[in-house]
């Protein structure tokens, strides 16, 4: 499922075509995707201007001058594609109708932009702008990563006395919004810390390193354009090159890359998701 990094690199894709235009027709081509979509979802986004895009947690958020909100998340294999504008020295004409387009944007500028998703593991909503913070998927998660509200006081705060392992603890949307298994498992190797430690012994001050590294580990990766893992794709089609730079995720039986370290990186299930380490310089 897309994380953080790869959700933030498809809004600053959508950015420029869909902020501040109007959406001159919708057509949804199906009653539902994981969740049913909203009644007269065409007819409500039809003819509404898009006042900007924001991203909270792993789901964008588009505001309409409606005054509600359009909430979209890509799930395991969604992707929203756009066609019909000019990038760089390309032109992205609109491509023939695919089977799982669900979901199309014609823009009044003249892009289009095509929610894909064949597994249909995605979701549309529409809810008062006003209010979005109350919707049922975005009331419960915690600060933003790369927001103010998460410093170092907050971690070792909220990691204090839990008994789950650091790994689990950081996954907990709760904690922190927007984590995901490869960014974490990224984050601990850097940190030096297994992912199988529990989150409430580690001490305070290792605890309060993890937040400027999970920054650096983020922000290297939206400036990667993501990662490109199985059916992720950036809005205009184009991968995302972060996986070539993975130090830990993904390199089961490869050498530690620690300087001085003759660790070999190992794979270990935890909660039914991939974990790797290097057990001789993750503590």
């Amino acid at each position: 499922m897309p994380e953080l990094p790869e959700v933030e690199t498809v809004r600053r894709g959508l950015a420029p075509v869909m902020e501040g235009q109007i959406i001159a027709h919708a057509a949804v081509n199906r009653p539902d995707l994981r969740w049913p979509l909203p009644e007269r979802m065409a007819d409500r986004l039809t003819g509404r201007r898009v006042l900007g895009l924001r991203r909270r947690s792993k789901y964008i958020l588009a505001d309409l001058d409606s005054g509600e909100t359009l909430l979209i998340h890509l799930g395991m294999s969604g992707r929203m594609l756009v066609s019909g504008v000019q990038q760089g020295v390309f032109h992205h004409a609109h491509p023939a109708p695919a089977k799982h387009d669900h979901v199309v944007l014609d823009m009044a500028g003249g892009a289009r932009v095509t929610f894909n998703d064949a597994r249909r593991f995605g979701a549309m909503d529409l809810m008062p702008t006003d209010r979005a913070e109350d919707h049922w998927l975005l009331r419960d998660l915690g600060p933003e990563p790369l927001g103010n509200a998460f410093d170092e006081a907050y971690l070792v705060d909220r990691l204090k006395g839990r008994a789950t392992p650091i790994k689990a603890a950081l996954l907990d949307q709760r904690l922190v919004a927007g984590l995901g298994n490869i960014y974490v498992c990224e984050v601990l190797y850097r940190a030096g810390i297994s992912p199988k430690r529990q989150a409430g012994r580690i001490a305070a001050a290792r605890a309060a390193g993890l937040v400027p590294i999970i920054r650096e580990v983020l922000t290297e990766a939206i400036a990667a354009g993501g990662s490109s893992l199985r059916d992720y794709r950036q809005a205009d089609g184009e991968l995302g090159y972060f996986q070539h730079g993975f130090r830990v995720y993904g390199r089961e039986g490869e050498p530690c890359l620690t300087p001085g370290c003759a660790g070999t990186i190992v794979r270990i299930v935890q909660s039914g998701r991939s974990s790797f380490a290097c057990p001789r310089c993750q503590r």
